[in-house]
């Protein structure tokens, strides 16, 4: 790829992007745990989805596995911002482990309504994707509860024992269009359905595709920084692309092809919720060195969320980072 080519006039970044308080409570509990133990530090799959983040915590003593089972005994294992099923702590606990839970307080609120609705005897529609790491651990609270589905056609051909005790949930990371289309078929064939309180899509996951909505509107091509297996991150190439702009998923600016900027004069960025603020830096780097000079924010929604870092991980002498 030639570092010249074509030469957008203007590079809009999108406000809010990139990191959620999940996400860095997450990598911040991997962190602390590192200083606090030593290497190594197990983590149960990919603390977040993104190559990038994991790359950098292997490369300072993290172990990445697919399972508990493969942690030697005695050992610290953290569990992932997306949630576990209950059998997980359970087996980690019979092994000897010591475990910091890393889950997102948020995935944590989708779980114990699950247990609630499961208590109260509801069939549970939830509503995600098969074989993602929360829709799993969701489904682990409750499994004799809980149905999945991913689209409207999954609602069509859903059969629920008793149709007036049925109760919806969903993952956190989706298409905030698509689910409540997705919810508005569910109580047309279940009028009687109840739900959570309050949604349980992020405001995160609202707020970064409320802000590529209106940057895809201003731009011609909308560049997402985020890995494959980030569905926030693929969402926002949805979103994009339903509102008007070509849009592709990349992980780094060295991903960014030729052929996508013929013609485009104004270029738009966001991140997954996942992809650290570096990654935008480096592809604003990029086009600023083709000579860009117009890079401005697009400001959709300010974002002021924090969480606390897990109990296990927090101590008086760093408290005031926590």
């Amino acid at each position: 790829m030639g570092v010249q080519g074509t030469v957008p006039e203007k590079i809009l970044l999108a406000a809010p992007r990139g990191y959620c308080a999940g996400v860095d409570r997450a990598v911040q509990t991997v962190e602390r745990a590192l200083e606090r133990h030593g290497a190594p530090v197990y983590v149960r799959k990919e603390i977040v989805h993104n190559k990038h983040v994991v790359e950098q915590l292997r490369a300072r003593g993290a172990v990445f596995v697919e399972s508990e089972s493969e942690v030697p005994p005695g050992a610290t294992v953290v569990f992932s911002a997306h949630g576990v099923a209950p059998s997980v702590p359970a087996n980690a606990a019979s092994r000897g482990l010591r475990t910091i839970d890393a889950t997102c307080p948020l995935v944590t609120k989708v779980h114990r309504e699950a247990l609630k609705f499961a208590a109260d005897g509801y069939t549970i529609v939830l509503i995600g994707h098969a074989g993602h790491e929360e829709v799993e651990g969701t489904m682990g609270e409750a499994p004799e509860h809980i149905v999945l589905i991913e689209d409207e056609a999954g609602v069509d051909a859903l059969e629920v024992s008793d149709p007036s005790r049925v109760a919806y949930i969903s993952q956190t990371t989706l298409s905030v269009d698509e689910t409540r289309s997705i919810i508005e078929r569910l109580r047309e064939r279940f009028p009687a359905i109840v739900g959570p309180r309050t949604d349980d899509i992020c405001y995160a996951t609202t707020n970064r595709q409320a802000a590529v909505k209106q940057l895809a509107q201003r731009s011609d091509l909308v560049l997402v920084i985020g890995s494959r297996n980030s569905s926030n991150s693929n969402r926002l190439v949805e979103v994009a692309r339903e509102h008007g702009a070509e849009s592709h998923l990349i992980d780094n600016e060295s991903q960014v092809q030729e052929a996508w900027l013929a013609g485009k004069r104004v270029v738009g960025i966001t991140s997954g919720a996942s992809a650290p603020e570096d990654l935008v830096q480096r592809l604003v780097g990029f086009f600023r060195e083709r000579g860009v000079e117009d890079v401005c924010e697009l400001e959709v929604v300010q974002e002021d969320v924090r969480f606390m870092l897990p109990k296990a991980i927090r101590s008086p002498l760093t408290a005031s980072r926590s």
